[in-house]
């Protein structure tokens, strides 16, 4: 058996499974289904860590997982070298636009959530210099660049640098053909929903050999 997040080559044995003939030909689609995904997953962001290599930011999954599998796909961009945004509210809050709207302003949006769940971790998403100016007066633990161009990008940057302790992570717009110039404006996190809900299976296939029984 090949150890999870190890690199292959084709043609290469990753496991072996014994059992009956036809439990496994039942089962043998939906298993490959799977694995083949996650394999695709952990692919996908080895692809992305090699990007990155040599800068200070990291690539991390977002909350755009497939219904059921969340665990699963989390684990393989852990295996492909990513790191994991949150599991669900209980790890952190992501105040988001609608947010805003609903309570009139990102101050009002964050007051909420920390009266809600003190202990929890805050991540604001912003898409101008104002609402980042205004997170981080309201002292969020994180903010979310939303589809900000890089200079933009490195000047929210530099407020956050300046008030020192909150993190920063890009979002919208990236593609492993700009992600080192995002990670170069000083960002601490690349958000990458496609990690998941856009990787490519890995191709694996079943031989069988040594049927019980024929088919």
């Amino acid at each position: 058996l090949v150890e999870d997040g190890t690199t292959v080559r084709p043609g290469l044995a990753v496991a072996t499974v014994d059992g009956p003939t036809w439990p496994l030909l039942r089962a043998e689609r939906s298993a490959l289904n799977l694995l083949c995904h996650l394999s695709g997953v952990a692919t996908a962001t080895r692809r992305w860590v090699d990007v990155l290599a040599g800068t200070a930011a990291v690539v991390r999954d977002t909350r755009k997982t497939t219904p059921g599998l969340r665990v699963l796909e989390k684990y393989a961009v852990r295996c492909g070298g990513g790191v994991n945004h949150r599991m669900g509210l209980g790890d952190a809050a992501l105040v988001k636009d609608n947010h805003v709207a609903a309570t009139g302003s990102v101050a009002a949006a964050l007051d909420a959530v920390r009266r809600a769940a003190p202990e929890v971790v805050v991540e604001v998403e912003c898409d101008t210099l104002a609402q980042v100016e205004e997170a981080l007066a309201s002292g969020a633990d994180l903010i979310l660049l939303d589809n900000m161009d890089l200079a933009t990008t490195r000047r929210a940057v530099g407020l956050a640098r300046a008030r020192g302790g909150v993190r920063l992570e890009a979002s919208g717009g990236l593609s492993l053909e700009n992600a080192a110039a995002v990670a170069a404006t000083g960002v601490d996190y690349l958000a990458v929903g496609a990690l998941t809900h856009s990787a490519p299976i890995l191709d694996i296939g079943l031989d069988l050999e040594g049927a019980d029984a024929p088919v």
